[in-house]
């Protein structure tokens, strides 16, 4: 996929595109599908997994309709804030989740926007998901960092499974 990375830099000629890769992630959660879906859809939920290993989020808000917002405040280890926006494009409950999410930097303007689709089937009293993410946009201070997403991504993952079973 492309992506649209402004490699000029502000005020340049318009992005060029990037090739970067989609990540697509598949779990299968020992909890039921409803659970699976509210734990990708409840604040307090998401505040509890979101994010690598070492991270908070001290803050979300979600509101889990189409245009509703997601943002949450992912604390990293050193004490600094890394606000994430984003809203909802899609819910179709307890099967679908699309959303948008935006990463901003310190002065305010987005530095990595992001497609997530997120796919749940019913397996009983397991839950079988699967997790497509897809980079829109990506400034190029961070693309250093966006092969670390992979890795994020599968923290975060493990952290809900983990946050499943104690529910």
């Amino acid at each position: 996929m492309e992506a649209n990375i402004d490699v000029t830099g502000a005020g340049g000629a318009s992005p060029l595109p990037v090739r970067l890769p989609d990540l697509t992630f598949r779990r299968v959660f020992d909890a039921p599908i409803a659970l699976v879906f509210k734990a990708w859809t409840d604040p307090l939920h998401v505040a509890a997994w979101w994010g690598p290993h070492g991270f908070s989020n001290p803050f979300a808000a979600i509101e889990p309709h189409p245009g509703g917002r997601f943002h949450v405040h992912m604390q990293a280890p050193d004490g600094s804030i890394q606000p994430m926006g984003g809203h909802f494009e899609e819910i179709e409950a307890p099967n679908r989740i699309v959303f948008v999410t935006t990463l901003s930097g310190e002065d305010g303007s987005i530095i990595i926007e992001n497609i997530h689709t997120v796919t749940l089937v019913d397996r009983g009293a397991r839950t079988e998901m699967t997790l497509h993410s897809r980079m829109l946009y990506a400034a190029p201070s961070m693309l250093p960092h966006v092969g670390g997403m992979e890795e994020g991504w599968s923290q975060s993952l493990e952290r809900l499974g983990a946050i499943l079973k104690a529910i």
